[in-house]
């Protein structure tokens, strides 16, 4: 409890300047676009502001467009001006955040190709590199000691604690004999979840980005697990899926049941990509929204803003112990259900012999 109230101390003294100067800027304050811009992708990342100076990393921007061709240049140049080699990022519209192409007309469109590495892509290196430090500072503690040896403690322990809960729990089940081909996977797949969930309540660099919380993150984990199934699937699982044991009514000449089954081949990584992605992007949002509340109670009234600064501070640690819980929930969520999607595809594991 000490340390509760230690934490939840050190917060309010760290939102409380914030607060302060949010009531000397009276209405200005924008809790929405403030939110959004903290989700949404870009092509720098800020690490903070000291007075007027905002400290961020530049980005490089890589392009290809019909008139400029390949472009590759410093995000840095928007700093500058609005506008470099005829491309700007845009301030409105459903390209609000993107990078467009002025033509001739002064219309604007999207280049052919971005490949730019933003703050999500960044983000998802730093967080890819990180895993393998761990798991290769972890498989260096056993390459140095036997069998025999104690037990492993302290990091070591928990990820050893982390590998078996998720083999035995999970992936033997699920995959029955057939589990030593997908382990790797699998485990990856909880492992990098888990740590970039943890990344993003870091409110420093190189945390804070809203890897998982962006849909075309999930859709990618979601489209490796699609593949994993479907690509290795056997010839029973097409079977079942082409022309499953139902009256043939159903499968000519009205193919009902095979359409049926080839939908719940899309939606099964539709619903990955959902779960996950609304999961997180919910959780940050609801951080921000009681963050949010300080500054627009300051901008009312200085003493409502100071008692809603602690009820926020507190309801925000709260959270945050919520989030750390949401965090390894959903990146176990994820690994069942690849586990349990990739053992479908292999139905003979779910005999007799895969239950033993």
């Amino acid at each position: 409890m000490m340390r509760l109230g230690r934490y939840i101390a050190f917060l309010f003294l760290l939102a409380a300047p914030y607060a302060l100067s949010a009531s000397n800027n009276g209405a200005s304050f924008d809790a929405a676009k403030t939110i959004f811009d903290h989700l949404k992708d870009s092509y720098e990342w800020h690490i903070t502001t000291i007075g007027d100076k905002h400290i961020t990393i530049s980005l490089p921007v890589i392009l290809y467009s019909e008139r400029e061709g390949w472009a590759v240049f410093s995000s840095e140049v928007f700093h500058h001006s609005d506008t470099h080699r005829g491309f700007s990022i845009a301030k409105e519209g459903d390209a609000e955040g993107k990078i467009v192409e002025y033509d001739t007309n002064g219309n604007f469109v999207r280049p052919l190709l971005d490949i730019s590495i933003t703050k999500n892509v960044l983000a998802i290196f730093l967080n890819s590199l990180l895993l393998v430090v761990i798991v290769l500072c972890t498989a260096r503690w056993y390459k140095s000691r036997n069998c025999s040896d104690a037990a492993p403690r302290g990091f070591v322990g928990a990820m050893e604690m982390l590998v078996t809960m998720i083999v035995d729990d999970v992936i033997k089940p699920n995959l029955g004999g057939n589990s030593a081909r997908f382990t790797p996977y699998l485990l990856t797949v909880f492992f990098y979840i888990l740590l970039s969930n943890l990344m993003g309540l870091l409110p420093v660099f190189p945390g804070g980005a809203n890897v998982t919380g962006n849909i075309a993150v999930t859709l990618g984990l979601s489209l490796c697990t699609f593949v994993a199934v479907n690509l290795f699937g056997n010839r029973e699982y097409w079977k079942e899926i082409l022309w499953p044991d139902v009256p043939v009514w159903l499968k000519v000449p009205m193919p009902l049941m095979p359409f049926i089954e080839l939908i719940g081949i899309v939606v099964k990584p539709f619903a990955l990509t959902v779960r996950l992605f609304a999961n997180i992007f919910a959780g940050h949002t609801a951080l921000l929204v009681f963050v949010c509340l300080i500054f627009i109670t300051m901008a009312v009234n200085k003493y409502l803003g100071g008692a809603m600064t602690v009820i926020s501070v507190m309801f925000s640690v709260f959270m945050n112990f919520l989030e750390l819980l949401v965090a390894f929930i959903q990146a176990f969520v994820f690994t069942m259900l690849s586990a349990v999607f990739i053992g479908l595809a292999h139905p003979q594991h779910h005999g007799s012999e895969g239950l033993k």
